[in-house]
């Protein structure tokens, strides 16, 4: 495999350096790996977020290519771009090989603001589309419609390079195989730095000049590759010891962990809910210890700095992707579904354990955001918003972070009622720009505003506690909580008139998962039934919509079409196993919010369905994709918990809970198997995987079951579910419902 040391590469003729720009870090380094000649080399970027993007208001379109015929937003986002882009699909593969031409390979999501950034300076560049066309065949991809395609090929990048990310740019042979990888590139050359346009002509120099070395150095990469993604059990290898795996995913978590803000790193700061989830189920298991009692601090911390800071959306609710700085202050500003599920949960259990009214209302926070804005009347939940807007209606370049900064004149604007009594001439802006932290210079430090987007703009944190808040303006509590609902709605009414961010208005089956457990597991912790509905609405949607009743399969994704009616692909796209593994999670978690066995009985089907599909029977443990696809160069298995829990980590749980409702010990046995196979990792660095770290203790311990009996409308039934589900223990699960006629 050809990872060669920092140098001159003479694909590129560009030589590493250290970074020295303002507020950029370790993901500003996009590395290109050559093959023929073998070197690697860094490119220079600019990821600082909050940071530039442009595109003008809607116009007639002078291009269209075929991604027109497309259902997914981001493929959309690009049919009017002068490249011509091909869908991922046997017609571009067709052509590459009957041209012999590279392919270019571009992989991204809708609401990927550097995706926004390299269309608008390179996909819509005249010059840059030529080169393209006559030289590669070029194919997008949602990384969100197929993460079977972005898993391959970002293995690829990751193990050629110092990280990954997206926009990922991968340039192919004919046969698909990778040889030059890559995230984020500018148009042109600078002074550290090689533009896309000369990557492009230099790869096209060397496909002609150096064609078999590169060919040849592609197989080898690929070949490489295939046996590092090997994850599978050797010899005789049994599940690791539970104790050892959680000793030491919660010391390699404290060593991160940042004591004056929470979280674990400086920054980025990402939310992380398996880490949490690790944590609770580490106290709970170590309650009266000290180590148990840190871990608890650590979670309940780290929650709750997350929610005061500005990557909580203060105004219109929900959460960001993630925080830029250490303080959780300067977001990066777009919205996912998946973070909304598992953080809804997450504070769901905070309230659970800590009896904390803070946290229930944070997850109400959430809940009242995905029902509000990401979902459809159908039934289904939109995948995410963008990051980027039009600050006004006349705007021609979005800006990050637009529909949610605020300056100090707009807050007196629209906030001017004087405070009754009071012979300062208070107003209710005072008190809103004391508590949030806003500044009449703008609250944003310079060096994570690079492009000076937020200059003289606030982003929401809450600066003080509400007792400090009420001392300082000597208001009752109630009276400061009043106070500053009525700002956060008035200004609420104020940002719906802004041009909103788009809307990624694709339902996946894994998200919609995570969503419907997050809504399930809320409303029973918290007693409202109306979280419960909304759960049960959403599954009835994904059997609808996205189940095939003739192969008992899962699709991966459906979208909101003409007149808001639900629309599918021409060639409906298969589930994968994080598709299987999410929903069958959630139909457990929905059985036992509702109680309703129906939902017992799908899960049962997708779980057969999911090891017919994915079971590796050599190596143990499930691929992340069927077999059968010819465009795929290997099936993985994944090794790390990331913003979404690993598949398999939470397969392991799935089949614990479905071998205590069903009676199959042959699942408790696939359970054991799958933490045989990832033994290594858990027990090197269990930190890469908490969810299957967390899974050990339920398979070693084993699972507790509940089983009530009782007329389910008789009070006395629901006083005992009110009572259990105010308890929690993370190794529990209702066996069976009973009730005597």
């Amino acid at each position: 495999m050809c990872i060669a040391s920092p140098g001159v590469c003479s694909l590129c003729f560009v030589t590493s350096t250290s970074c020295s720009a303002p507020g950029t870090y370790e993901a500003n380094w996009y590395q290109l790996t050559c093959v023929s000649p073998c070197r690697t080399v860094f490119l220079r970027g600019g990821i600082a977020m909050a940071s530039g993007g442009k595109g003008g208001q809607l116009s007639s379109p002078r291009y269209t290519n075929r991604l027109i015929n497309e259902k997914s937003p981001y493929l959309l986002q690009h049919a009017h771009n002068p490249v011509d882009w091909y869908p991922w699909g046997q017609e571009a593969f067709d052509k590459a090989k009957k041209e012999n031409k590279l392919i270019f390979l571009s992989v991204g999501y809708s609401t990927c603001h550097w995706c926004h950034v390299m269309e608008e300076e390179s996909f819509k560049n005249k010059e840059i589309g030529r080169i393209l066309n006559e030289n590669f065949v070029c194919i997008k991809v949602d990384r969100e419609e197929r993460p079977d395609v972005d898993k391959v090929y970002m293995t690829f990048v990751q193990a050629t390079s110092s990280g990954g990310g997206w926009p990922m740019s991968v340039w192919l042979t004919p046969d698909l195989k990778p040889f030059v990888g890559g995230t984020y590139f500018p148009p042109d050359d600078g002074i550290y730095r090689v533009g896309f346009k000369t990557v492009l002509l230099r790869i096209v120099d060397q496909w002609k000049r150096n064609k078999e070395a590169l060919l040849e150095n592609s197989q080898r990469i690929t070949d490489a590759l295939l046996t590092r993604a090997e994850v599978g059990i050797r010899s005789e290898e049994s599940p690791p010891p539970s104790s050892e795996v959680m000793t030491r995913c919660f010391q390699q978590l404290s060593e991160s962990y940042d004591e004056e803000y929470g979280g674990f790193s400086e920054f980025p700061k990402f939310p992380t809910p398996v880490n949490l989830n690790f944590l609770f189920t580490y106290w709970a298991l170590h309650r009266t210890s000290p180590d148990g009692a840190r871990a608890l601090q650590m979670a309940l911390h780290t929650l709750k700095m997350m929610a005061y800071g500005g990557i909580h959306d203060h105004i219109a609710q929900g959460f960001h992707r993630y925080s830029t700085d250490q303080r959780w202050h300067v977001p990066h500003f777009e919205k996912m579904l998946y973070d909304q599920g598992q953080l809804a949960a997450t504070y769901a259990k905070a309230f659970q354990i800590s009896g904390d009214e803070f946290f229930a209302d944070v997850a109400t926070d959430i809940l009242l955001y995905v029902s509000r804005d990401l979902s459809d009347r159908a039934g289904g939940f939109y995948s995410a918003e963008d990051a980027d807007s039009y600050r006004t209606a006349k705007s021609k370049e979005k800006q990050e972070g637009a529909f949610c900064v605020w300056t100090a004149e707009e807050i007196r604007a629209f906030l001017p009622d004087p405070l009754e009594g009071d012979s300062d001439r208070k107003t209710l802006a005072d008190i809103f720009m004391h508590h949030y932290g806003v500044k009449e210079g703008g609250n944003v430090s310079p060096m994570k505003d690079p492009y000076n987007e937020l200059k003289g703009k606030n982003v929401l944190i809450v600066q003080y506690s509400l007792e400090l808040t009420a001392a300082r303006f000597g208001l009752e509590l109630d009276h400061l909580k009043a106070l500053l609902a009525k700002s956060r709605e008035r200004l609420s009414e104020v940002r719906a008139q802004r041009p909103r961010p788009h809307l990624d208005s694709k339902m996946l089956a894994s998200w919609n998962g995570l969503m419907i457990s997050g809504f399930a597991q809320s409303g029973a912790i918290l007693g409202k039934e109306e979280y419960i509905s909304r759960a049960t609405c959403a599954a009835d949607f994904l059997r609808s919509h996205l189940f095939d009743a003739s192969s008992g399969r899962l699709l991966r994704s459906c979208y909101r079409g003409k007149d808001n009616i639900v629309e599918q692909s021409t060639m409906p796209i298969q589930g994968f196993l994080e598709d299987y593994v999410f929903v069958i999670q959630a139909l457990f978690d929905l059985y036992e919010a509702s109680l309703n066995p129906s939902w017992l009985e799908w899960a049962l089907q997708l779980q057969h369905k999911q090891d017919e599909l994915f079971w590796d029977n050599k190596g143990f443990a499930y691929f992340s994709s069927e077999a059968g696809d010819s465009s795929l160069l290997f099936r993985l298995k994944d090794d790390q918990d990331g913003a979404e829990p690993n598949a398999n980590s939470v397969a392991v749980t799935n089949l614990l809970r479905a071998a205590c409702y069903f009676g199959r010990v042959d699942w408790v046995e696939k359970a054991g198997q799958i933490l045989a196979a990832f033994s290594e990792r858990l027990l090197k660095i269990p930190v890469s995987l908490p969810e299957m770290a967390r899974a050990t203790a339920a398979f070693h311990h084993t699972l507790k079951q509940v089983v009530i009996c009782g007329d389910p409308e008789g009070d006395d039934t629901k006083e005992l579910l009110r009572c259990i589900r105010s308890i929690f223990s993370p190794n529990k699960l209702w066996q069976s419902l009973f009730f005597p006629t």
